[in-house]
């Protein structure tokens, strides 16, 4: 549920690539990022749950519900139907495979969510009425596509997925000394495109995953006969509980280069750094998400998080996202994530504090309790200014109360 505790945004945005590209923030950042992996650390248990090292909690005391078009109006254990089928982990996901075209030819795509509830259900995807205030900004492709199926979406423009992706750990972890994306979108390119489907005008979120430059990095296979894609999933924390996303696209290339995604700078269009926030600009087309740079660290760890663990740890960063699509969200999510860092101050790392944060506003109040910071550290806590596209897929609703 949306936290009434207020954000302090800062004055302005700054992205993370510029951030990284001044060597006096790294240099603050580094001062308060001391390793604190304590690998011996004692299990945490909230809500009936055991942390574990991989992802937010384990899967006990739990119903595994996948998101779909009907969320927003279903209690949370009944959600669905839904295109979108997982493996047992869950870890990889599996999507219908739609063919389209660009100037360069065909490409292949996914569809994730739609900004009519009517398309959404005949797609089967999340309904996501955020997305249509991207409309006319640069955020959305414009197609003079009109659809019966998700199939023949014509784009302006499409990804170079040729890149060889570079991700150099420092010390810490975060910030990496060397980051290139492995997938750029080509000038014009963004996973949002405006179509006409059976009759009405929607935003669907429908990033491309592969075209005849290669494909992203994250799939896991192709069926062209069977029209799927089997897809890597993220895990992250909602509610004290674990959710399941994919990532597909990032505003900023360092962040793209980490998340393994396409770099999609038309992404920074949407409606707009902090909206989602307390007394955010409106109309908005984001929700807000929390990732930690210098959390704890280690694979065995079970108090292991943040953007660090994530690079040196090859696992999940386990960010904290602030509103999941159900009945009580009043239409908050969105999968455009308006990235905000938090960064542990020293004096936090040396009492103990920094422990795994699951739940969005728990995390919040590490700022207002003096605990935590911005990014670098000692920096006002606030949106970054670049965004991620990260539908959600699934989420373990704790059932044990």
């Amino acid at each position: 549920m949306r936290s009434a505790l207020s954000i302090r945004a800062v004055g302005r945005t700054l992205t993370l690539a510029a951030a990284l590209a001044s060597a006096g923030a790294v240099s603050a950042l580094a001062s308060g990022m001391a390793l604190a992996a304590n690998s011996g650390a004692s299990p945490a248990r909230s809500h009936g749950h055991d942390l574990v090292p991989a992802r937010c909690f384990s899967k006990e005391h739990t119903k595994h519900v996948v998101f779909g078009p009907n969320s927003f109006f279903e209690p949370p254990t009944t959600q669905g139907p839904t295109s979108f089928r997982e493996n047992s982990g869950p870890t990889i996901v599996t999507y219908p495979l739609y063919r389209g075209s660009s100037r360069r030819g065909r490409v292949f795509y996914v569809i994730t969510d739609a900004s009519d509830r009517s398309v959404a259900k005949a797609l089967r995807v999340n309904f996501t009425p955020k997305l249509a205030n991207a409309a006319g900004t640069i955020a959305v492709q414009q197609s003079s596509s009109h659809l019966r199926t998700g199939n023949g979406i014509r784009f302006a423009a499409t990804v170079n997925f040729a890149p060889k992706r570079v991700l150099v750990p420092s010390a810490t972890g975060f910030p990496p000394l060397q980051a290139k994306p492995g997938a750029v979108g080509r000038p014009g390119y963004s996973p949002l495109v405006q179509v006409v489907f059976r009759g009405r005008t929607v935003v669907l979120d429908a990033p491309q995953i592969a075209n005849s430059s290669g494909r992203a990095d994250k799939v896991v296979s192709i069926s062209f006969g069977a029209s799927t894609v089997r897809y890597r999933e993220t895990d992250g924390c909602y509610d004290d509980e674990s959710v399941h996303y994919t990532s597909f696209d990032a505003s900023d290339p360092v962040a793209a280069a980490i998340e393994d995604v396409t770099y999609a700078p038309n992404l920074n269009a949407v409606p707009s750094a902090g909206c989602a926030d307390p007394g955010g600009a409106q109309p908005c087309g984001r929700e807000s998400l929390i990732a930690f740079t210098n959390g704890q660290t280690g694979v065995q760890n079970v108090q292991r998080q943040g953007l660090n663990a994530a690079i040196l740890d090859h696992l999940s960063p386990l960010n904290n996202l602030q509103e999941v699509p159900h009945p009580g969200a009043l239409f908050d999510y969105s999968p455009m994530w308006d990235i905000h860092f938090e960064t542990w101050t020293a004096s936090a790392i040396t009492a103990g504090e920094n422990v795994r944060q699951t739940d969005f506003p728990a995390a919040l109040k590490q700022v207002t309790d003096g605990l935590a910071t911005g990014f670098p550290a000692g920096t006002p806590f606030g949106p970054t200014g670049f965004v991620v596209n990260c539908p959600v897929v699934s989420l373990d609703v704790n059932i044990a109360h």
